[in-house]
């Protein structure tokens, strides 16, 4: 696997102290620099304080109701068809079934027309579970950037888009699921 330049530059800890260093004096410097870095903060604290709401009120991660929603407005969906839909890996999403199903949220059951396919429905206590969920970031940042013009939605798109390239993350595997890890660390988790 070839590095980018500033993978490598993070590679040695003597560098990256070196690196933060200049990071913050520069980012004392130029007070723009600052700001976005305070907004980029800000979006991960209120998605990491979202996931942690819900989970405190559910027990669910934002990517096992978002999975939960989809299985309600789309009962009957293989895994193969969920994970295209959520934009996930098919594994990761075969782990988050396993979960829900764990819990007796979701079911897998052979469809009546052939007997190969498996298909995903949600349980009683897994529609009551949604039932009850609170409105999660994603759905409330999708209701307000849907009232934006067409030129402020692009340019939000492009503005956003830019700064995961600066951050060398254009490239990583991500769903439209806001997001910041596992509620169980040991959990082996893809980030979305």
């Amino acid at each position: 696997m070839t590095l980018t330049p500033n993978a490598r530059k993070w590679q040695d800890s003597d560098a990256r102290a070196r690196t933060l260093r200049e990071l913050v004096e520069m980012s004392m410097e130029s007070k723009l620099a600052a700001d976005a870095l305070v907004a980029l903060r800000q979006i991960i604290r209120a998605t990491d304080m979202d996931g942690r709401q819900l989970a405190k009120q559910t027990g669910l991660t934002t990517s096992q109701l978002v999975v939960m929603q989809l299985l309600k407005r789309s009962p009957g969906l293989t895994i193969t068809k969920l994970a295209e839909r959520v934009s996930l890996r098919q594994a990761t999403v075969t782990a988050l079934i396993d979960k829900l199903e764990s819990r007796s949220l979701v079911q897998r059951k052979r469809s009546d027309l052939d007997r190969r396919r498996v298909e995903l429905y949600l349980t009683e206590e897994g529609s009551a579970m949604i039932e009850a969920a609170p409105t999660i970031l994603q759905e409330r940042f999708i209701v307000q950037f849907d009232q934006l013009e067409d030129w402020e939605q692009s340019f939000i798109l492009a503005a956003l888009q830019r700064v995961a390239s600066m951050l060398d993350a254009g490239e990583l595997d991500a769903s439209p699921v806001l997001s910041v890890g596992a509620l169980d660390r040991t959990e082996k988790h893809q980030p979305h």
